[in-house]
């Protein structure tokens, strides 16, 4: 198979990892006896070094983890969990997950140890049925919960949870990476409640975190869990498997527009290859649909000359009843399955038993990501397993076909850094609110919630919703409304409390909510909206009751909204001059106005027609990075070589660039630079704004903003503003590198453009940007003469 994409030029970069041996230690003696007698009935005489090294240094203080997939992270805490547990019979531990599979997963691992005398785990989320909870909060020694239990379920109700929190001693929080951006932001909000209830009770539980490989795994633990001084254990022990790695691309059907052929049919293609030729190999792929169809496409690829295995092709995704959840984990580690299609799911450290390859389809939103599902590929030992195949087969996106043409950045390109910002206004005061729900604010609340709480509480008392209690010794503040249960009206998964619900009208199923600021947007009269990678035509947004009524859809089109936007500079926070330009950062408030919605075919995104809307504005704040360019007079920008913008006519000292050109080149570049943020910061190109303008009304010059597309902002355009003259190369790379004629969805397009892509100007932008890294590169060599 890759000697036929050598040949036809599909396999654009090949590259080999390991082998590499595993470097084994002792057990450190120091470990209760009965859990060394437990590591020997398993087997494991001997160690990983970083299993032994992180016991040590989880005895000294919070750890994080952050060695390589399938590397035995989690005995890097369970160690020091059980040996704290066999000490001292009244400790407890609470074990959070991103997911209920990797729950269920770590409560087998540690049934495993067969201390059950000792060690009683029990799992408690959503599914776990109501009659045993009350069980578990008064036996269960270790608790597997998540995030989103702990702040809607146990710590506003920490009273009936006394037994735990005032014997907590071991906090785990495993897949610290994925608590980035708004979802990271409340929850490092969460840990500091919990740490604050904890600490009422008389605890102060020690914190062992495990993630996969970031640029920054010290600065997101101390993030997350407000603590100092945490200790990195990062050096991996574990044995690499020898892997071939592969960067696929599907062949170009239009060379002038940039067109290829669909990533889907090539997958199938190659997976059912796979299939065939007896390898074990996991799929990832970003949306639910998108396993669906893949799925179907193999299994049909099959059934006509190996029915037999078309039937052990079995998509995995969100939507699964508890029951078949864990049916299909079982068949998965036992190794009867020859192949598994699935979203981001079992992206994360769920041990499914042994696999030859593993396949990732179109770019999952970070190289980190990517990385650890490559590390799926290769990890067993049977027979030839223990040699691996990593595949990165591209979409038509811009960050894909980036990659494709500089393939060289998916192998040596350092990880991205995780942004978070838990003292993001909206979301730390839904926050400060559901504390003093569960307990007084005062003085003392500054080790938890940091020192700027009392302003924030001031704002809240005048905002009506938390009321100032003085006493002799010391104020605090108590919710207004004390029969309130206010962490049930804060969802993790949104920056503001303001929110749309949305509702599938075919079963009265509520689906989930979307922010207001984002509903006019996404969930407009006539949006075809994704849920867990499921489509649903949106019937009513019902602006008074907040709801949006959408019912499932499988027609062959997608909407896209045309919206008119809006920056005003509220606050200027940093500036500084760069690249001939002056770069600025502060808060910003963004009014969007969605003016009509676009339908456009799935098969080859031709426009079906435009529908108009009549909406109000909406507004939210948040944070920005601008830049203003340098003019001629107001509105007009002058660069002295002008070949590529087709100009031949210079004014003054050069040309000034026609007004046409000039929006088209400024949009572009925002677009560019927009599309490859991602690679700086851990985000998704959704969770980005931008607005590019001949002449803004308080810069007085063209200007181009980039700003945090969720209220209150969460971090990303401040990482942009610090690396601004890396994105700046990026975007320059992205856009010389592409070679459709004048802009495609692989360089300047954006699939979420408020003006429906026009007017773009693909030459322009490039010309604008590399006369910007003319001047640093300038700059730069006339400060070392």
């Amino acid at each position: 198979m890759l000697d036929a994409g050598r040949e036809d030029g599909r396999l654009v970069r090949e590259a080999r990892e390991g082998p590499g041996r595993a470097k084994l230690v002792e057990p450190p003696p120091e470990l209760h006896p009965e859990v060394l007698e437990a590591l020997e009935r398993l087997g494991m005489q001997r160690l990983y070094s970083h299993q032994a090294q992180a016991v040590y240094r989880a005895w000294e203080g919070p750890t994080i983890v952050t060695t390589g997939t399938a590397s035995g992270k989690s005995m890097c805490f369970n160690l020091p969990t059980l040996d704290v547990l066999c000490r001292d019979g009244r400790a407890r531990a609470l074990y959070l997950y991103p997911t209920k599979a990797l729950a269920q997963d770590q409560a087998r691992a540690l049934a495993a140890f067969g201390l059950s005398k000792r060690v009683r785990p029990a799992i408690y989320d959503g599914d776990t049925p109501r009659q045993a909870r009350a069980q578990i909060r008064k036996s269960a020694n270790v608790v597997l919960s998540n995030p989103d239990m702990l702040h809607v379920g146990i710590l506003p109700n920490h009273a009936a949870w006394a037994d735990l929190f005032s014997n907590l001693a071991v906090v785990v929080i495993d897949e610290a990476h994925v608590y980035r951006g708004v979802f990271g932001s409340h929850v490092a909000n969460v840990l500091r409640r919990l740490r604050r209830i904890a600490a009422a009770y008389g605890t102060e539980p020690r914190f062992l975190l495990t993630s996969a490989t970031i640029a920054n795994p010290v600065e997101l633990a101390e993030r997350l869990t407000g603590l100092e001084d945490v200790g990195l254990i990062e050096e991996d022990g574990s044995p690499t498997p020898q892997r071939r790695i592969a960067v696929w691309n599907p062949p170009l059907t239009d060379e002038a527009l940039g067109a290829r052929r669909s990533a889907l049919a090539e997958a199938a293609e190659v997976l059912a290859s796979l299939t065939r030729e007896g390898a074990r190999t996991i799929c990832f792929i970003k949306s639910r649909k998108g396993v669906e169809v893949l799925s179907r496409l193999v299994k049909q690829d099959l059934q006509d000359s190996h029915p037999e295995l078309a039937e052990l092709v079995v998509p995995y995704r969100a939507g699964y009843t508890p029951q078949q959840r864990r049916e299909l984990e079982g068949k998965l580690g036992r190794g009867e399955l020859r192949a598994v299609i699935t979203t981001d799911a079992l992206e994360l450290g769920i041990d499914i038993g042994e696999l030859d390859a593993a396949l990732v389809v179109t770019f999952p939103g970070t190289v980190s990501s990517l990385r650890q599902m490559w590390g799926r590929a290769g990890r067993s030992s049977i027979g030839r397993r223990g040699r691996g195949l990593a595949m990165y087969i591209a979409g038509e996106d811009a960050l894909d076909q980036f990659f494709c043409r500089h393939p060289e950045e998916f192998l040596d390109r350092p990880v991205e850094a995780a942004i978070l910002d838990h003292e993001s206004q909206l979301i730390y005061r839904a926050h400060l609110l559901c504390a003093a729900h569960e307990g007084p604010l005062t003085r003392a609340d500054g080790e938890f919630l940091g020192p700027r709480w009392e302003a924030h509480a001031e704002a809240l008392q005048s905002a009506g919703v938390l009321r100032r209690r003085d006493a002799t010794v010391t104020a605090s503040y108590v919710p207004r409304r004390p029969g309130s249960y206010p962490a049930a009206e804060v969802s993790l998964r949104s920056a503001s409390p303001d929110s749309f619900a949305i509702v599938d009208v075919s079963s009265g199923e509520l689906l989930g909510s979307t922010e207001a600021a984002r509903a006019h947007s996404t969930v407009h009269q006539g949006a075809i909206y994704m849920h867990l990678g499921r489509s649903y035509e949106v019937r009513e947004l019902d602006l008074e009751r907040r709801r949006a009524l959408v019912a499932p859809f499988d027609g062959d089109w997608y909407t896209q909204p045309k919206s008119d936007t809006d920056t005003e500079i509220v606050r200027l926070l940093d500036r500084r001059e760069t690249l001939g330009v002056t770069l600025s950062f502060g808060e910003v408030s963004v009014t969007d106005t969605v003016l009509a919605y676009q339908r456009r075919r799935l098969s080859d995104h031709a426009q079906v027609d435009i529908v108009a809307l009549e909406l109000p504005p909406t507004s939210f704040p948040t944070q920005a990075l601008w830049f203003e360019l340098p003019t001629g007079s107001p509105g007009e920008l002058s660069i002295k070589d002008s070949s590529a913008f087709g100009l031949a006519a210079t004014v003054g000292d050069g040309p000034v660039v026609p007004m046409e050109i000039l929006l088209g080149s400024l949009h572009a570049t925002e677009h560019a630079q927009i599309a490859v943020l991602p690679l700086i910061a851990m985000c998704d190109r959704w969770d980005i704004g931008g607005l590019s303008t001949n002449f803004h009304p308080q810069t007085g010059c063209p200007t181009i903003f980039l700003y945090d597309g969720h209220p209150g902002g969460i971090g990303i355009a401040r990482t942009a503003f610090a690396r601004f003259e890396e994105l700046c190369e990026d975007a320059r790379r992205l856009i010389a590198g592409c070679p459709c004629a004048s802009g495609c969805p692989s360089c300047v397009q954006s699939p979420k453009c408020g003006n429906l892509n026009e007017p773009l100007h693909k030459a322009g932008a490039l010309a604008l940007l590399e006369r910007l890294l003319a001047t640093e590169s300038a700059l730069t060599a006339l400060g070392s003469c």
